[in-house]
């Protein structure tokens, strides 16, 4: 949220600077995957307009100056309401976000918790806890951005977030229907192509492409559209409610306004989490963390749930802008 009487004389971006956006030309193709988690299916035809989207995910330095500019306040720095929190205890209820924190062991991979740590004063300045800083990170994708952060900063920004097939469209970089976003091997010549975890994860990270964390936003090459980072290093925010799976006939365009089905759907509701309703939105395009022996989501059909009021170290997100006016 911004501070109340928050005022200063910085300027969003233009609104017709292009520099720092790719132009997507409209199309049809084949959106989902039938091979792989069961949320990627049905693979089916969507068609969008064209509209461009951010060459980079946001980067730290980005989001320093909207902050600068508009004193936005992120809800990983704002303790939590306890009235959205039924049955909390109220000294759990601090400011802070997730942070990865490899374990010395693990009991299985079914238990995220084991590696996962919810850290007081964490926050997009103080990525793995209040005691470090992103100093030298300007060129680093932000993190610990919750939904609503995102959507504050792409509005400042005179821009959107983008849908899940207008995100899944520019991923595939022209390669309609093949694995990943460069050809169907992960590691063409046995070069890295994306900031993926190497190793057994969460206990050995090999670090191969040589980054543990997040890497720079530029780190690896761009699609076939030029857009870079669109697989790896973080999740991004889609303004999609999730859906437990595709609907096969689902319209999907360009010129739609924000929240494009309305509202959250029932499934968008965490069925493990019954008495806290907080909606999820779709993230794409996986994240430094995701190895072959878990979470294989460094791919362009690949989707994750992801609550609207969770941040965490992982997740960013970039934005879009359409040409088109919805009516």
């Amino acid at each position: 949220m911004s501070q109340p009487g928050a005022e200063t004389e910085q300027r969003p971006p233009d609104a017709n600077r292009t520099d720092e956006m790719v132009f997507i030309p409209g199309g049809t193709f084949r959106m989902g995957s039938d091979h792989h988690y069961p949320e990627e299916a049905p693979v089916h035809r969507v068609s969008v307009d064209g509209f461009r989207i951010d060459r980079t995910p946001v980067t730290n330095r980005q989001f320093k100056e909207f902050v600068r500019a508009t004193g936005h306040v992120t809800m990983a720095e704002v303790p939590p309401d306890p009235a959205q929190y039924p049955g909390a205890l109220p000294h759990m209820l601090y400011a802070g976000s997730l942070v990865f924190v490899p374990p010395r062991r693990v009991t299985g991979l079914k238990d995220w918790s084991q590696w996962w740590t919810f850290m007081k004063g964490a926050d997009w300045r103080h990525p793995y806890g209040p005691k470090s800083n992103i100093n030298v990170q300007d060129n680093h994708p932000v993190v610990h951005i919750a939904y609503d952060d995102a959507l504050a900063y792409a509005r400042w920004a005179g821009k959107d977030l983008p849908t899940e097939a207008e995100w899944e469209f520019a991923a595939r970089g022209g390669r309609d229907g093949e694995e990943f976003a460069w050809g169907d091997v992960l590691m063409p010549g046995g070069v890295h192509m994306a900031n993926i975890w190497q190793g057994n994860f969460p206990l050995q990270n090999l670090s191969e492409d040589g980054f543990e964390r997040t890497s720079p936003v530029t780190a690896f090459a761009p699609n076939g559209y030029g857009v870079y980072d669109m697989i790896g290093n973080v999740w991004e925010w889609t303004s999609d409610w999730w859906s437990q799976k595709h609907e096969a006939e689902a319209p999907k365009a360009c010129c739609i306004p924000h929240n494009p089905r309305g509202g959250p759907q029932a499934d968008s509701l965490d069925p493990c989490q019954p008495n806290i309703s907080i909606p999820r939105k779709v993230l794409k395009g996986g994240s430094h963390l995701c190895a072959p022996n878990y979470c294989r989501r460094y791919r362009p059909a690949a989707r994750h749930a992801e609550p609207i009021d969770t941040s965490t170290s992982h997740v960013g997100f970039r934005c879009v802008r359409r040409s088109c006016v919805a009516e």
